[in-house]
């Protein structure tokens, strides 16, 4: 997945050199990011063997306060609904089990397919912030532990 150049296009890491690939995979999915977050697995329902990529929820810069929420897919996965569904599901996940109450998303300006989606489970930009030598908007929601319904959290306002 991550040696698609459409997949990785908007996202800096090692994805041609099979080593440190490797190497950032298992130290990103085996580190102890706290109670109830890291990385989960996005599989089609209608085959549990066929991975279709990653969600997850991680501490903001490292450190937090604010939880980052963050996902990838296969491109073959694009534009079916699997990403807007796992990502909606962790926003819910993070307000009802884990009190979370801000999650946030650094999106290259470009990246139009993951501003649709952060858009769409209620994410809105907040900032603009410099991240590995290119802009990126900062996207945010406030989670609101009880609200159900198609909105799963209250935008921020600039």
């Amino acid at each position: 997945m991550d040696r698609h150049p459409e997949v990785t296009r908007f996202v800096a890491g090692p994805w041609d050199d099979p080593i440190q690939h490797e190497r950032f995979v298992r130290e990103r999915i085996s580190r102890n990011y706290g109670d109830g977050l890291g990385y989960w697995t996005i599989i089609a329902k209608d085959d549990p063997g066929r991975f279709l990529g990653w969600v997850m929820l991680v501490p903001h810069n490292e450190v937090g306060p604010d939880v980052e929420i963050g996902w990838r897919l296969n491109r073959a996965a694009w534009g079916k609904g699997y990403g807007s569904e796992a990502a909606g599901l962790m926003i819910t996940y993070a307000s009802r089990t884990q009190s979370i109450k801000r999650i946030v998303a650094d999106i290259h300006p470009e990246n139009l397919r993951s501003i649709r989606l952060a858009e769409k489970i209620g994410l809105r930009p907040i900032t603009t912030i410099e991240d590995f030598g290119s802009q990126h908007r900062v996207y945010a929601v406030e989670t609101e532990p009880l609200e159900l319904g198609p909105k799963l959290g209250r935008s921020l306002q600039s």
